[in-house]
């Protein structure tokens, strides 16, 4: 008889062991309640319950949550309709308010963020949206913040993943970029006119203080056009060219 109350004994050890021992990873921490009031944030390792269910625990993990926020439709301020969706951060860095003061932390900041997302970005344009993300980050990462403090979560930041944008509106941007391309080419087409102008006009005020010069160059052109096919230039001598050389014939026969 005192065997069989060993055993029974035995059996009911364990079973308050199993019911009042926990052990926990290194990440988690266990809000203990007991008889329904708040008792302690306990963890990690070996956790001790009371049995018979007068402890009840809630696991709670400490570990960065990456989480995508659905795509939200947003109207700019300049009332064009795009699709946004982003990627947000956060972490639980008070297990106690992260159970008692929300009910599902992860679902509540996600449907926060899709409404911060919709709020912070339609009052923006929509060149700010797609040039300023950096600004837009930084604004929803300090709304959700304010907001997200109180229930024991730290947001580690918030980045805009994709703008879609309505197919008439890149057949838009598609022509406006287009247009800003050929406006470069055409400022860069003038630039270098108005450069190879004044280098030729530099250069004729040069030649024009030696007229021999001129004839000279004169001289180099011909012989340039005449390379280039094998033909038979006819082309007139100017009187110029042919005074200036009757000129310097008649000095160097006075030498002479």
């Amino acid at each position: 008889m005192p065997t069989i109350w060993y055993g029974i004994g035995a059996v009911v050890g364990l079973v308050l062991i199993a019911t009042s021992l926990r052990i926990l990873k290194e990440y988690d921490r266990a809000v203990v309640f007991r008889l329904g009031r708040f008792n302690a944030v306990k963890g990690p390792g070996f956790v001790l319950l009371m049995p018979f269910w007068i402890d009840r625990m809630e696991r709670v993990s400490m570990r960065t949550i990456v989480q995508d926020v659905t795509p939200q439709d947003v109207i700019t301020k300049d009332n064009v309709s795009v699709s946004v969706n982003a990627v947000l951060w956060f972490r639980v860095v008070d297990p106690e308010k992260a159970v008692i003061e929300v009910e599902d932390f992860s679902f509540a900041i996600s449907n926060f963020a899709q409404t911060t997302l919709r709020s912070v970005l339609g009052r923006a344009e929509l060149d700010d949206l797609l040039s300023e993300r950096e600004k837009l980050n930084q604004d929803l990462e300090e709304t959700i913040r304010n907001h997200s403090d109180d229930w024991g979560i730290r947001v580690l930041g918030v980045e805009i993943k994709h703008v879609d944008l309505p197919v008439e509106m890149k057949r838009a941007m598609a022509k406006q970029a287009e247009a800003e391309r050929e406006r470069r080419a055409k400022a860069t087409h003038a630039d270098g006119e108005l450069e190879s102008a004044s280098t030729l006009a530099e250069a004729a005020k040069i030649l024009s203080a030696d007229p021999t010069s001129i004839q000279l160059r004169y001289l180099q052109a011909m012989i340039e056009v005449s390379a280039e096919k094998n033909s038979t230039l006819i082309f007139p001598v100017p009187v110029d060219l042919v005074s200036a050389l009757t000129q310097a014939s008649r000095t160097h026969s006075t030498e002479g």
